[in-house]
């Protein structure tokens, strides 16, 4: 005893765990929201094998020399066989195994294993935004010890690929049918806003219209940066853009930069990974040519129950679709935290 009676430390102190409910607020804090910037931008549609196959196509270039003689026979066929893509499939999952007992005590955040389906949903979800925006390349299942990969979005892009020296793109069919390969990363370097107006025409001059240029934090921060000095090659900025006169605001960031041939919202992407240590890129986006493609959506399997555990499975089979690789362009090999120029 402590003191004469029995108090609190004497109850806390009886047990481990004591007989007092501590004073807990029964909440949970959780900052990892989960926008998901990529995902919430492309349109889904349901697949129906494990390998998802469509057709590119592309308008052939301008002919200067098109004149007939008038009552000539007609010429050679001009019909173009579209190039047949695909991608495979990934299996993307979480297993929750929640006892039988934490299930029924007073838990922190409610029942246990709602909380966590809800927790590892919202992590399979960024985990798979994570894939999509990466250099992954796509592997085929082989039902043994090999796990099926969809190709990220830097692994098809070859087109409008703006790589560091000694950098070299991947793409379909680059050394295997039916494979999209990792691109090869190369010396890394600043952010410059001459290579954004440079990928921007390109896409432009292949017939695409890309709307968002998507890159880490960093990178989206050094970038609104830049335009607010005098080395950039834009207007003068208004500070006092649609405010109102009695709500002064200061603008410290820029969120839409126009070129001549795009105009682009810059978007910052949390969920947007490294390549390595130093190494980013920043994707160019025509959401008009991206699918995320769905064997089956997300869903929650029941597991077999075998002791005092209930056990669940979270898992989604999905794949990338990039529908014509030309539509987009990416800025590969840039170490964000270099000043952009």
């Amino acid at each position: 005893m402590t003191t004469a009676n029995l108090d609190s430390f004497d109850l806390k102190a009886a047990v481990d765990d004591g007989w007092i409910r501590e004073d807990v607020m029964q909440k949970i804090f959780d900052i990892s929201a989960i926008p998901l910037p990529f995902t919430d931008r492309i349109a889904s549609d349901a697949t129906k094998n494990e390998y998802a196959e469509w057709t590119e196509d592309t308008l052939g270039a301008v002919d200067l020399s098109n004149a007939l003689v008038d009552g000539a026979d007609a010429g050679t066929d001009d019909s173009v066989v579209g190039v047949r893509v695909g991608n495979h499939h990934q299996i993307s999952g979480k297993t929750l195994r929640v006892s039988t007992r934490a299930r029924e005590s007073d838990t922190i955040g409610g029942e246990a294993l709602s909380y966590q389906l809800m927790q590892r949903g919202k992590e399979i979800r960024r985990d798979v935004e994570g894939i999509m925006l990466s250099q992954q390349a796509s592997i085929a299942d082989n039902g043994d010890a090999v796990a099926g990969l969809s190709a990220g979005l830097g692994a098809w892009l070859t087109t409008n690929a703006f790589r560091g020296a000694l950098g070299a793109d991947g793409g379909y069919g680059a050394t295997s049918p039916g494979i999209v390969d990792a691109p090869t990363t190369g010396t890394v370097r600043a952010m410059t806003e001459d290579l954004v107006r440079d990928a921007a025409q390109s896409v432009y001059e292949q017939g695409g219209d890309v709307t968002v240029l998507m890159m880490m934090p960093a990178l989206k921060r050094g970038f609104s940066e830049f335009l607010y000095t005098s080395a950039a090659k834009v207007a003068l900025l208004d500070s006092d853009v649609g405010q109102a006169s009695d709500m002064a605001t200061a603008k410290g960031a820029i969120d839409v930069f126009v070129s001549d041939f795009a105009v682009l919202e810059l978007v910052s992407n949390r969920l947007q990974q490294l390549v390595t240590t130093d190494n980013s890129n920043a994707y160019f986006l025509d959401f008009e040519f991206l699918r995320q493609g769905f064997l089956h959506g997300y869903r929650v399997e029941p597991l077999a129950k075998t002791g005092t555990a209930d056990n669940r499975q979270i898992i989604v089979d999905w794949t990338l679709k990039v529908l014509n690789e030309k539509a987009q362009a990416v800025l590969a090999d840039i170490d964000p935290a270099l000043p952009v120029t």
